[in-house]
């Protein structure tokens, strides 16, 4: 039987709305040896992959695969045959619910739905009211409530929304030497307040400008490219749209998804005029392509250099061993990325062994933490994350140091609610940018310390690190 023989509806349609083939999948299983989530799945992803191209939609549609994928990526950038198998996964999602399937994984359909509702109508998301209408929605009224009222406490928590609408053109901004656009997204606002405050105290430390755009709205996050792909381009194109006019030639982003979606959307709209042109008649303006989308930690490495940032340690972090936990989207897929070094990145321990501490080897640098699951499926999270921090222990770092507020959420704000088989203690869980103010005898103050869950002030201390 031929490959035209083959043709089902359900693999057609895939083919018309994602632009990717299953009929190129030969079943090498990769995608689903490499999955992090795997064997929460009902059904493998090449199984679901082969279901497509058997037109078996009663199958593929009614399985919770789709709707537990993380999007971490990882069956994408490898996959032999170039299938972007996590875009197939979330239009596996969105088939469902135009066919009436209700979905596997419930919490997650409600998830995406109240998370897109706020954007639209705050502009931002509202991470507290999220959470508390999930968990009233999915009969679970006490969930977290010990660790929120922790994070209260730490002023990691905004109590009411940020309202946000960009404006229709932007200003031009007067251009200085050392100036680059800030796109902090919407964590770093709230959850991750105290990478927020380490970046500014690090910048300025450094003579960078940071330039946040007025009036920045949500990338959109997971569930817009769940849902809605165009809207997945939107939203992203908005704010590049804001920075365009505002004359900058670049963007730090400092949220791995955040980078992601940008990095994405530009993707997209480098790769298809039809749709350029309608984000460009939505959006009111005409994309120069002008800006430049960079991670924080490529910033840092690439365009501020580790010679300068060196130049910068007053109180060298010596003795401190660390794992550098780089996490999905910094380098997948490198298509859209343009990483050169997706599986074992080594920017972040370049940039630690500048400011005199010992990034140590291990293998879970890129390994998913579990994301926005986080919310829905906790279950998962803790196991996934608590496997990364153990692994990381046993390679002999004692802290670990992130570059994104989803991986810091999940290693950090939830390891009190971990199980280690091994009856190990908390390890501190950093931001690159708080270990740079250390470093550079900004105080605990500039590095915000105080906000961490896992308090690093024992081991610091321990070590003799001046703070």
């Amino acid at each position: 039987m031929t490959i035209t023989e083959l043709k089902t509806d359900l693999a057609e349609k895939i083919r018309a709305k994602t632009g990717e083939n299953v009929f190129l999948c030969y079943q090498c299983v990769k995608c689903t040896s490499g999955c992090p989530l795997a064997e929460y799945f009902d059904l493998a992803p090449n199984q679901v992959m082969r279901a497509a191209q058997l037109g078996r939609d009663e199958l593929a549609l009614n399985a919770k695969t789709p709707w537990l994928c993380a999007g971490c990526q990882t069956c994408t950038t490898r996959c032999p045959q170039g299938i972007d198998v996590a875009k197939v996964m979330d239009f596996m999602a969105r088939e469902a619910v135009t066919r009436g399937i209700p979905a596997k994984v419930p919490e997650v359909a409600l998830f995406n739905k109240v998370f897109l509702r706020n954007v639209d109508i705050i502009g931002r998301a509202y991470e507290l009211g999220l959470i508390l209408e999930l968990n009233l929605r999915t009969g679970r009224p006490f969930k977290d409530v010990a660790m929120g009222l922790e994070m209260i406490g730490k002023g990691k928590v905004s109590l009411t929304p940020e309202f946000a609408r960009p404006p229709k053109h932007a200003k031009p901004v007067e251009r200085r030497q050392n100036q680059i656009g800030y796109y902090p997204g919407c964590s770093l606002h709230s959850m991750a307040s105290e990478y927020d405050h380490s970046i500014h105290a690090v910048a300025a430390a450094l003579g960078l400008e940071l330039v946040e755009p007025e009036g920045w709205v949500c990338c959109g996050s997971s569930p817009a490219h769940r849902v809605d792909p165009e809207l997945a381009v939107k939203l992203p194109s908005r704010n590049m749209a804001m920075l365009e006019q505002m004359g900058m030639d670049e963007v730090a982003v400092p949220c791995a998804m955040c980078f992601s979606r940008l990095r994405t959307a530009r993707h997209e709209l480098d790769s298809d005029p039809a749709l350029k042109a309608q984000m460009e008649a939505e959006v009111g303006h005409r994309f120069a392509d002008s800006v430049a989308v960079r991670s924080l930690l490529d910033v840092l490495v690439n365009r501020i250099g580790l010679d300068k940032i060196a130049d910068q340690v007053k109180k060298p972090l010596d003795s401190l061993k660390v794992a550098c936990y780089y996490g999905c989207l910094l380098t997948r897929p490198p298509k859209v990325t343009q990483a050169t070094q997706v599986e074992y990145p080594v920017e972040m321990d370049r940039l630690v062994s500048a400011l005199g501490a010992t990034p140590v080897e291990w293998g879970g640098k890129t390994t998913c933490c579990g994301a926005s699951l986080s919310i829905t499926r906790t279950d998962i999270v803790l196991d996934l994350s608590a496997h990364i921090l153990a692994e990381a222990r046993a390679a002999g770092a004692e802290a670990v140091v992130v570059a994104c507020p989803l991986c810091h959420a999940n290693l950090d704000g939830r390891q009190h609610q971990m199980t280690f088989a091994d009856g190990a203690g908390d390890i501190p869980v950093l931001y690159i940018t708080q270990l740079m103010a250390l470093a550079f005898g900004l105080g605990a103050k500039a590095a915000a310390l105080s906000k961490n869950m896992v308090d690093p002030k024992p081991l610091l201390d321990a070590k003799g690190i001046a703070r």
